[in-house]
């Protein structure tokens, strides 16, 4: 049992609804009457989801229960079952509810994001050092360093800037001879080889495919 924790006040969007969460670990946790709050239903079919999810073997109960000490308005601590963000957001897709089908839209609308544009963000909380928790901002900027410094990246930037030419035919000499110059120069400043120098020096009769790879 842990009752180390931070103790956040969610508020919906329209301000319907506020709402106790517990911060810990990197994710929230929610009693049973508070994730019902949430979604705007019945504890009793908060319940039945909960059950179901552990039955499907959805969710592994030891992973997303705690218990924490809550004190009940007679003045007493009582060991009360908090749920984390993985089954408060498993609920999200089963509970029939108004708030329910908010939830999904917006769930769709994320997954649709990172489908299409292979990333998808939270720009607010991003801009906001006052969140709980971990700052991943710091994580984000290294990403998109890498990201950037990416040969592949470099290269396709390259070659898109000079295929923006009035002039620009793929299949002449010229063209093929900046693109294969290009290629050679980024490999040497990467690795010290062209790439023909790559090729012999990674050639391995004794390999499949002589130990070059595509």
């Amino acid at each position: 049992m842990n009752n180390e924790s931070d103790v956040l006040i969610y508020q919906t969007k329209d301000g319907d609804t506020k709402i106790d969460v517990r911060l810990e670990d990197e994710s929230v946790w929610m009693t049973q009457k508070a994730i019902a709050e949430l979604y705007q239903t019945t504890k009793q079919n908060i319940s039945l989801h909960i059950k179901n999810t552990f039955e499907e073997r959805e969710l592994d109960e030891n992973s997303v229960v705690k218990f924490y000490l809550i004190t009940a308005k007679d003045g007493k601590n009582y060991k009360t079952k908090h749920y984390n963000l993985e089954m408060i957001i498993a609920i999200g897709y089963r509970v029939r509810s108004h708030r329910g089908t908010q939830f999904r839209q917006w769930a769709t609308e994320r997954l649709h994001e990172y489908l299409v544009k292979g990333f998808t963000m939270d720009d607010d909380r991003l801009k906001d050092m006052r969140t709980f928790g971990q700052d991943y901002f710091d994580e984000l900027l290294e990403r998109i360093r890498d990201i950037r410094a990416s040969e592949k990246r470099f290269y396709q930037k390259i070659t898109d800037i000079y295929a923006t030419s009035v002039d620009y035919d793929p299949n002449t000499r010229v063209t093929q001879e900046f693109f294969a110059t290009v290629q050679n120069k980024l490999h040497f400043a990467i690795h010290g080889k062209t790439a023909a120098e790559l090729i012999a020096d990674r050639a391995n009769a004794q390999n499949e495919n002589m130990g070059l790879t595509s």
